[in-house]
């Protein structure tokens, strides 16, 4: 499978707390942070759900 490489650059402070857990089920959670991750339609769902707090990159 094709995988997507996904940073933070939003903080989580001040924010729901549901929108910190997909953070952290991404991986992430301080920033800057990078990961990689394989490309599902559950890892494009919670990259369309934070696009404040994360951005795809190449």
């Amino acid at each position: 499978m094709a995988t997507i490489k996904i940073k933070q650059i939003g903080s989580p402070i001040r924010r729901p707390e549901s929108q910190k857990k997909i953070l952290i089920g991404l991986g992430l959670g301080k920033m800057h942070r990078v990961v990689e991750r394989q490309d599902t339609p559950e890892v494009r769902g919670a990259i369309a759900k934070l696009p404040h707090m994360v951005k795809v990159i190449d």
